[in-house]
């Protein structure tokens, strides 16, 4: 079974940076395309950020231009570089691999804690 382990997580003031990482064991990671999700209390889980296998990403319109996403096949690893955060950003940060009938594809991970302050 596939594992995912995010990292990176914690306390920033608004305007602030955080580098998210998401290691997976999955021998298949590279052909995979990956996500970024995130949850906020009392919110339901969101797609935030996704890179597909070749490379093109996508992102929700309120992070657009703010966060970036990438990957390193060879340590199986995908990125979430968080740039100019803001409170409305707090939440718990997942990643997974989306797919277009089940919605993932993958067991979710324990996350990552994001809170910004105001």
């Amino acid at each position: 079974q596939v594992q995912l382990v995010e990292s990176g997580g914690g306390l920033v003031q608004a305007g602030g940076s955080l580098r998210l990482s998401c290691a997976s064991s999955g021998s298949l990671f590279r052909f995979y395309s990956m996500g970024w999700y995130r949850q906020a209390p009392g919110n339901q889980r969101e797609l935030v950020a996704s890179i597909a296998a070749g490379g093109s990403t996508n992102y929700a319109d309120s992070v657009k231009g703010r966060f970036t996403i990438s990957r390193d096949n060879a340590k199986k690893t995908v990125y979430l570089q968080m740039n100019s955060l803001k409170p409305e950003d707090t939440a718990v940060y997942y990643c997974n691999s989306p797919h277009p009938t089940s919605g993932v594809r993958l067991g979710w991970g324990q996350g990552t804690q994001v809170t910004v302050s105001s």
